[in-house]
């Protein structure tokens, strides 16, 4: 062992021993890697399966006794909760005063920056020179890595760019109007769909693409209808629409399916250690490093819950009506009632998370004559006696801002809808590529959701309700379970957990 490694090691044991250690028992082995990787320049990834709050010492140690400089790149409430909470701390503890700070760029004399993913992926893939070249870098949150970075190289046409366009080019003005009210009238007469995404018809894109076209040749096409207009042709990039019918406003989307070509230009330009709390169900995260274009040796560990005090009791009935059947929303509003019922002397945040919109409202209206002013419906301002219903969308925007659930009900797994024109789209570009496209896209997108959601609930020891029996009868079921573990797993309602002991 180092020096560095073994001070990094001694350091943070005490610092546990004194504080506590989390319930991450991989306190000293993820840090003593961390500060290997660090020392050598080599790259690594890192599943945690916990919480930044739990596993971000193991990183902040290293960073803060050696003698480099290093870029952490983390969300704004992550960098927040860093610099307000752990960093400080952990710089008393070990009388350490390196200098720490938030920003957008690299400044002269900086030895710990932290920066969002948006401001170091733009620079790093628009090649703004912001951050230097081979300064280490460690990636916290990468479990949505690829989703920062499809939006950041979306190209997004909105109302404002047309109106742009319009007192830019006052040649045109009459085509470009005439275009802007066809294609309006075409996509506000769609019928509505809960995603308010709408894939681009051919027609559709013929009228953009003869606009286009008319203003290049005109040499008067800028901004972003030529970006559109440039990649539009590229077979990897998807399109779409997002219509908001309240404004009467739409949005022209371009995105890359994969992003995998774009970043796999960013990893040699500095030594980077990738940490997230789920990125694959593989140890070696073959799919997910082939998603983020991490196509080189790395090291990579997957560090699991401890199963003693981070598992969830997993309430899962094998005999359950499936979510295509006739009777599964009546068996899911019985099930759910009585589940709630029982929750009533244990306290806590309830969470149902239905995707399908009807049946939300079915299950609110049940409840709520059951439980009155406690029931809300997608409502971020909760108490912890509430019971919230929500799809997975919501919940994924929103968890992290919310208190941890005693109990959560999940109606379906999920899985991406193909009902959703995007999801539908880059599943169109897999199977256009001969490519598994379950096993490739929405099957990790199923997992990456499930593990994002289940990860405080560990820490809690929550109960988890899952009533899609596609997990017992699909061939993808066990790894819908390999996800979940640890958990304590049975198929009936034990009362043990709900606070009723001599049940």
């Amino acid at each position: 062992m180092n020096v560095i490694e073994a001070d990094v090691h001694s350091s943070l044991r005490d610092f546990l021993r004194q504080h506590g250690n989390r319930n991450f028992p991989h306190h000293l082995t993820m840090a003593r890697l961390i500060s290997r990787a660090l020392r050598l320049g080599r790259p690594a990834l890192m599943q945690t399966g916990s919480s930044v709050s739990k596993y971000c010492l193991s990183y902040l140690t290293p960073i803060l006794l050696g003698d480099w400089s290093v870029i952490v790149i983390a969300p704004k409430a992550t960098q927040q909760y860093l610099l307000e909470t752990e960093i400080p701390k952990l710089q008393q503890w070990l009388g350490n005063n390196k200098k720490v700070r938030s920003g957008d760029r690299w400044q002269l004399g900086d030895q710990l920056l932290l920066t969002s993913p948006q401001s170091w992926l733009s620079d790093r893939l628009g090649s703004q020179d912001k951050f230097p070249a081979n300064i280490p870098t460690i990636i916290d949150r990468a479990d949505n890595l690829e989703e920062w970075t499809r939006q950041l190289l979306t190209i997004s046409i909105t109302v404002g760019d047309w109106d742009t366009l319009l007192q830019s080019t006052p040649q045109a003005q009459e085509l470009i109007r005439n275009t802007r009210i066809k294609l309006t009238k075409s996509i506000f007469a769609r019928p509505e769909n809960p995603y308010r995404n709408y894939v681009l018809l051919a027609s559709e894109l013929e009228l953009i693409n003869r606009l286009c076209e008319t203003l290049n040749q005109q040499q008067i096409l800028t901004g972003k209808f030529g970006q559109f207009w440039q990649q539009q042709a590229d077979k990897s990039n998807v399109s779409w629409i997002a219509r908001d019918r309240d404004r009467g406003s739409l949005t022209i989307n371009l995105a890359p399916a994969r992003v995998s070509k774009q970043l796999s230009s960013i990893w040699q330009q500095q030594p980077v250690v990738v940490i997230g709390s789920f990125l694959d169900a593989e140890a070696e995260a073959t799919t997910y490093r082939q998603r983020v274009g991490l196509n080189f040796e790395i090291l990579t560990l997957k560090f699991t819950p401890n199963r003693q005090n981070n598992h969830i009791q997993l309430y899962l009935p094998d005999r359950f009506p499936m979510p295509n059947s006739r009777d599964f929303r009546q068996s899911f509003l019985a099930e759910s009632l009585l589940l709630v019922g029982l929750s009533s002397s244990i306290g806590g945040l309830i969470v149902v998370i239905a995707d399908d919109v009807p049946l939300q409202g079915q299950v609110g209206s049940v409840l709520a004559g059951e439980f009155g002013s406690r029931v809300k419906v997608e409502k971020t301002k909760v108490q912890k006696d509430n019971i919230l219903i929500c799809g997975w969308s919501f919940w994924n925007q929103h968890q992290e801002f919310l208190p941890i659930p005693r109990l959560l009900i999940i109606a379906t797994l999920p899985i991406p809808s193909l009902e959703n024109p995007l999801v539908a789209n880059l599943v169109k570009y897999y199977k256009d590529q001969r490519q598994d496209w379950f096993r490739l896209y929405l099957l990790p997108a199923a997992l990456k959701t499930l593990e994002q959601t289940t990860v405080p609930l560990r820490e809690s020891q929550s109960i988890v309700a899952l009533l899609d029996n596609r997990v017992n009868f699909r061939s993808y079921g066990k790894t819908i379970l390999s996800a979940l573990e640890p958990c304590a797993r049975i198929n009936y309602i034990d009362p043990t957990w709900f606070g009723y002991p001599d049940s």
